[in-house]
């Protein structure tokens, strides 16, 4: 039943949540035209359910550096302080209430990952695409960016299989006091871990 209820819960809390926050999104963006200067937002497509493509929007938080291809140089490369900082506070997400209200995504779900990963799924894995993704999940209330990648994997098949209204209210709660604590919050995820692309043909190679 609640999975037929998930969507008018999303509109109600999106649009409740850009009415308080709109001030904060205001200083947000103000602070990083000054800083970083344009765009002030990044756009990205993104597979949302059912894999089709749609496009996420964040606050930019990283320098706009390509390669000789056209290509964003790796989050390592493009990576600043200032933007280090509003990431560690979540604050670069916000924009994606604007996806939550026009139906590409969910207050609460599997992350919207990149298109590029798309051949790296298992097939048990793709489960994650039934769901629309979220602005925050199991995953990243139980480790985010910190956690290997077939756990994280895991924690969106888990969440897909016991979606419940109880469990995204504990998984809202949770990413309140994580962001309050700024607990397993990553400013750089590539000095942490390998993209899931890079990851998974690493260990092809490994065991052939």
């Amino acid at each position: 039943m609640y999975r037929y209820m998930k969507r008018g819960c999303d509109i109600v809390g999106a649009i409740l949540m850009l009415c308080l926050l709109s001030p904060v999104m205001a200083v947000v963006a103000l602070l990083i035209r000054m800083r970083l200067g344009s765009p002030i937002f990044f756009k990205q497509q993104r597979p949302g359910r059912g894999e089709r493509p749609f496009n996420i929007y964040k606050f930019r938080t990283m320098a706009e550096l390509y390669d000789t291809k056209g290509q964003l140089l790796s989050d390592d490369r493009r990576y600043v302080k200032f933007g280090g900082k509003i990431r560690k506070l979540s604050l670069d997400e916000l924009p994606q209430l604007l996806n939550v209200v026009k139906g590409e995504m969910s207050l609460i779900g599997p992350r919207p990952l990149l298109m590029r990963y798309s051949p790296y799924y298992t097939e048990r894995e793709r489960t994650r695409f039934t769901e629309r993704p979220g602005i925050t999940g199991l995953a990243q209330v139980s480790g985010r960016n910190l956690l290997p990648w077939n756990e994280r994997l895991s924690y969106d098949i888990t969440y897909v299989e016991k979606l419940s209204f109880r469990l995204d209210t504990w998984i809202l709660c949770k990413t309140v006091l994580k962001v309050i604590r700024q607990d397993d919050i990553v400013a750089n995820p590539g000095k942490h871990s390998l993209p899931l692309d890079e990851y998974r043909m690493n260990k092809k190679e490994g065991s052939a």
